[in-house]
């Protein structure tokens, strides 16, 4: 099985119109079965994740483990799919950590479906400037990881687990939500429905739980 470049053909701006041949793939392989020194695998490395991350095809890109770090892919991205699941939580969040970053796509697509008209009444000629301005100004009881770490709105990271008959992949995601839920409560920001649902299932009522208040003295 192999996948066939689609071609395209554009035009120049000379008076010939010279012909300019485009290949494009709607689903592009992401590193090899095996690591390598080979120059031109590097190369081709850099071209996929430059075209992956812009908002033309391939809109589709699987990857092995290489991919695992170290590589944004939030920019125009915010699904993951996990056709395996590693055995601990660190690679997990390391997996998903390739979408769910820094104004990520999904943070921005919120931000523009509510604050487009605020960019529109705005004298600022930079759009997304425009509109991180209103989304700060209004996200004040939202904590400080708003709006450029997280923003409500319809668009959300989508995390889609591939479930296979008599896998031991079910099983191995629920020790893996109890055991991100109390990663990311030890960096102080937990994915809050893994945490209450985690908590539900041991029986613990969230509100009863003791807390810790750590806001400057004044404002407790």
């Amino acid at each position: 099985m192999s996948l066939r470049p689609a071609r395209y053909v554009a035009r120049d701006n000379s008076p010939e119109r010279r012909e300019i041949s485009l290949n494009a793939r709607f689903a592009v392989r992401y590193g090899g079965r095996q690591e390598t020194s080979n120059e031109q695998v590097g190369i081709r490395q850099g071209k996929v994740r430059a075209a992956f991350n812009s908002p033309f095809a391939p809109f589709v890109l699987a990857s092995t483990s290489v991919g695992q770090e170290g590589i944004d892919f939030h920019w125009w991205s915010h699904s993951v799919v996990h056709w395996n699941l590693p055995s601990n939580p660190v690679d997990f969040e390391q997996r998903e950590g390739r979408v769910n970053r820094f104004a990520g796509h999904a943070v921005r697509k919120n931000v523009a479906e509510t604050h487009w008209h605020d960019v529109l009444q705005s004298t600022d000629v930079r759009a997304w400037r425009a509109a991180f301005a209103a989304a700060e100004a209004t996200a004040t009881d939202l904590g400080e990881f708003a709006p450029w770490w997280m923003y409500p709105g319809s668009a959300r990271i989508h995390r889609v687990v591939s479930w296979y008959p008599l896998s031991r992949d079910s099983e191995r995601y629920e020790r893996l939500r109890s055991a991100l839920a109390l990663y990311r409560l030890t960096l102080g920001q937990p994915r809050q429905e893994d945490l209450v649902d985690m908590l539900a299932r041991r029986g613990a009522d969230a509100d009863e739980l003791p807390t810790i208040d750590l806001r400057p003295p004044g404002q407790r």
